[in-house]
């Protein structure tokens, strides 16, 4: 099954809209003019919320050409993951421009991205600069291509299930990850450069703890909606708190 003349059309839109906000979000997390150093945060201040939105759900027309026994058959798909409440489900907020302050969080395992059903998993993720285990669980042929704005951060042609290969990730930025042989399939990767950020879960709240004090610039992304940044200040051992509601551009 193909899509129509129309159908085509308003997949190319979404497409642009994607990529012109990813790049307008990489934009956003540029590299600062000092890297970040860890030291004691004495008196640190939090910031906590949940990220909303209101209005009718954007949805996308998916239709599988091939690899259908793996990748489903056609349907419409929401944008945004939106749950009670109006939350938003996998909305990242972070603080740009952090000269220094808490410890990164405990190393664990690499980041992963899987290629798991003809999706990318998880869909929205933000990691710090450095290694990234690209994975395929699939059956069949995926090629996982991440970009930095336009240019190419990696392009891996993964044939077999159970392939797993490290790449890395050298720069804070948005990295949007295309699949080249399924075309419906989109991830996105925020790198950043300090441990202060947050990815909402279902109920859309999100809280970035054990921050100096002093004036900063909060941003609040949802990839298909695009940045929104906001001043905000925090006071030593007191919780700020605000709710985000994002708005389709």
């Amino acid at each position: 099954m193909f899509p129509s003349r129309r159908g085509r059309l308003a997949v190319a839109k979404h497409r642009f809209l994607s990529k012109f906000l990813g790049t307008a979000a990489v934009m956003m997390i540029a590299p600062p003019a000092l890297s970040y150093e860890v030291s004691a945060v004495t008196g640190g201040g939090s910031i906590e919320g949940v990220i909303v939105y209101r209005g009718d759900v954007p949805t996308t027309k998916i239709i599988p050409t091939k690899d259908v026994e793996v990748c489903g058959q056609p349907r419409d798909e929401p944008l945004i993951r939106v749950g009670a409440d109006q939350a938003v489900e996998s909305a990242v907020v972070y603080l740009v421009d952090v000269a220094s302050g808490k410890e990164w969080p405990a190393p664990g395992k690499t980041p992963e991205l899987n290629n798991l059903k003809c999706r990318f998993e998880p869909q929205v993720q933000v990691i710090a600069a450095g290694p990234l285990d690209v994975i395929n669980s699939d059956p069949v042929l995926h090629n996982t291509h991440g970009f930095y704005g336009k240019r190419t951060a990696f392009n891996l042609a993964l044939p077999n299930k159970g392939q797993r290969i490290p790449v890395e990730l050298p720069r804070p930025g948005t990295v949007r990850i295309d699949c080249d042989a399924h075309g419906w399939m989109e991830g996105w990767i925020y790198v950043v450069d300090n441990p202060y950020y947050a990815v909402t879960g279902a109920d859309g709240k999100f809280s970035i703890t054990d921050i100096p004090p002093g004036d900063y610039k909060l941003v609040a992304v949802q990839p298909f909606i695009g940045p929104i940044e906001m001043p905000v200040k925090v006071e030593g051992g007191k919780a700020t708190k605000f709710d985000i509601e994002l708005k389709k551009k």
